[in-house]
């Protein structure tokens, strides 16, 4: 039985997924900086600060796979995503490499590519468009994993998740919207399937009013089971209470484009139509 350690244990998505890991992964090892409030006794979890080499590679000692949801999850100031993310990654990805974990699934995001228009549909092998610092970090850990993967051999896989959750929010979610069940899946290609090298897929349900063209997900088994459209009344009632965001409703990346914009729109714009 493989040895799966997920890191980001006691963030949102970790602790969805600490639910649904260990009937299919009962040999869970969680980390994180600090525990999750609610730890079970029966859950195994170790401490880690990613900024610290030594403390990753702690944590990786007789893992086999990992799932990395670690690190600062929103957009926030430049040190707390260099050394959360930028730092954390790298030290994650090297110190894997040294303990012999086989395969790296890496929480990538759609604020990588989030300065793509809604309107212009996109696959995983875009030039990345982050929308933020912390698109940027995802952009960079993406990097960090396929070099692991070619230069030494370690099996990487990157979700560009969308929005997860249990339905979708708003308008813009309904592009997006990840079911955990589906997130699950994700996580057990990547951590099962033998044909890995080194993929990027899009964390997303069956939308079907997608932005993201997730074919390689398809090729590798995927089958969502989350159907946004099944959610459209509630999402659609909760967008009416948002105001508008000329930029934040144009682009992929919503609010997180719109944060300290102060660029030239119609540049944005012609370059994607290029």
């Amino acid at each position: 039985m493989p040895r799966i350690l997920m890191t980001g244990a006691s963030g949102g998505i970790g602790t969805s997924l600490r639910k649904l890991l260990p009937p299919i992964y009962p040999d869970l090892l969680l980390s994180d900086i600090k525990p999750p409030a609610d730890l079970g006794a029966n859950e195994k979890f170790k401490a880690a600060d990613l900024a610290d080499l030594a403390q990753c590679e702690a944590i990786c000692e007789g893992v086999d796979g990992i799932i990395h949801f670690g690190g600062y999850s929103v957009e926030g100031p430049w040190n707390d995503i260099l050394q959360a993310n930028i730092i954390g990654g790298y030290n994650l990805f090297e110190a894997a490499y040294r303990k012999g974990v086989k395969r790296v699934v890496f929480a990538s995001s759609n604020h990588a590519v989030g300065f793509y228009p809604r309107h212009h549909k996109i696959g995983t092998n875009v030039t990345p468009r982050p929308d933020g610092r912390y698109g940027v970090s995802k952009v960079f850990g993406e990097a960090v994993g396929a070099l692991y993967a070619d230069k030494h051999g370690l099996k990487v896989t990157c979700l560009r998740i969308g929005n997860f959750g249990d339905m979708p929010l708003d308008q813009r979610r309904l592009s997006i919207w990840l079911k955990p069940d589906d997130l699950v899946q994700l996580c057990r290609i990547g951590l099962e399937h033998p044909d890995i090298h080194f993929e990027v897929f899009y964390g997303a349900s069956l939308n079907e009013r997608a932005w993201w063209d997730n074919h390689r997900a398809y090729e590798f088994g995927y089958r969502p089971t989350g159907r946004s459209e099944d959610h459209v009344a509630h999402a659609m009632a909760e967008q009416a209470k948002l105001k508008p965001d000329p930029i934040g409703d144009h682009y992929q990346g919503g609010a997180f484009c719109s944060n300290e914009f102060d660029g030239d729109a119609s540049r944005i714009i012609d370059w994607t139509k290029r």
